[in-house]
């Protein structure tokens, strides 16, 4: 077995990691991660229904779907990620070999971890780990976070949707309670210092396991990167069909904006109510938007012409983009 560890930490390369360790290798890999600062989606997630999307722009978090499915995580730096790669045809769904390693590791620490359910590792009744998988010919990828020193209120405030904001026809998320592992070791540990004793465990009791780097695939990886991992068609074009509704009270009236999205999140219709005034008809308005992807520049770059006045009088094109997302 390989053992990889790579410090990067850019979201879009270890997604593309990934896929790249699962379909151009025939070796069995073992690899500890990070992401900062990221809400990684399902594969069968409608995105726009997982993220504070006002939150995940101003905060500059990043957004990426990856291969397996399940539900969407916010990783930051204290949040450490583990994968395996095996070949094999008959291990899908079997969580339990898969975890078992990492508890023997956090058993090591003193800290009473435990599988729950199909794919949940706990401290108690709060949940550490959360685990996915994906199959491709006869290997499978089996990954899983653990929460280290995550931040628990931008995890709450990044995945925290309005519920009468968007009805998806996707898997979406069950939340849980949460803790980090460390606040439950009985001597204090740096992330990096908690992945180094993961990494000495793993290779000390995995037979034939060995070092690898993974700069030598670099250039593979960012090609797959840019061409589909760092892509608004995969990250939200991929999503299943959704219709997002928002009303919001101004000072000039209120305003309410229905919409239905395709399955590659395209404006498909476009509806404008509210007790406002206004010079043209806002059907007008929504005419514009019909065949536009729901992502903001798109929306912004159509809008950058129109005086949004006309349509909703007192209301401006900042205001309206923020309505529509």
């Amino acid at each position: 077995m390989l053992f990889i560890y790579n410090e990067e930490t850019d979201p879009y390369f270890n997604l593309a990691a990934e896929e790249f360790l699962v379909t151009g290798l025939q070796e069995e890999v073992f690899r500890l991660w990070r992401n900062d600062n990221t809400v990684v989606i399902g594969r069968n997630q409608n995105t726009m229904a997982e993220i504070n999307y006002d939150y995940v722009k101003e905060n500059n978090v990043r957004v990426v779907r990856r291969m397996s499915g399940g539900g969407a995580v916010f990783h930051d730096l204290g949040n450490i990620n583990f994968s395996f790669v095996l070949n094999s045809n008959d291990d899908f769904s079997n969580y339990e070999k898969f975890t078992r390693p990492v508890i023997a590791f956090l058993q090591s620490l003193g800290v009473d971890a435990q599988l729950k359910g199909r794919n949940d590792l706990v401290i108690g009744d709060k949940k550490i780990s959360g685990n996915a998988q994906y199959m491709y010919k006869e290997r499978i990828l089996h990954h899983g976070t653990l929460l280290y020193s995550a931040s628990q209120s931008q995890l709450t405030d990044v995945l925290r949707v309005s519920p009468d904001k968007i009805q998806s026809k996707g898997i979406q998320s069950v939340r849980s309670r949460v803790t980090n592992i460390s606040s439950h070791l009985k001597e204090p540990m740096t992330p990096d210092e908690f992945i180094l004793k993961f990494a000495d465990f793993m290779v000390k009791n995995t037979p034939d396991c060995q070092y690898y780097d993974l700069h030598q695939h670099r250039a593979e990886i960012e090609k797959l990167r840019d061409e589909k991992y760092d892509t608004w068609a995969w990250n939200y074009g991929y999503s299943p069909k959704y219709t997002f509704n928002r009303q919001k009270r101004y000072s000039f009236g209120s305003v309410e904006v229905q919409m239905n999205i395709s399955g590659k999140s395209v404006i498909e219709d476009c509806r404008i109510y509210g007790d406002f005034f206004s010079k043209k008809s806002p059907a007008e308005l929504c005419e514009k938007l019909i065949a536009v992807p729901h992502e903001g520049g798109a929306v912004a770059e159509v809008l950058s012409s129109v005086d949004v006045s006309e349509y909703i009088q007192g209301m401006s094109r900042e205001e309206l983009l923020e309505l529509l997302f």
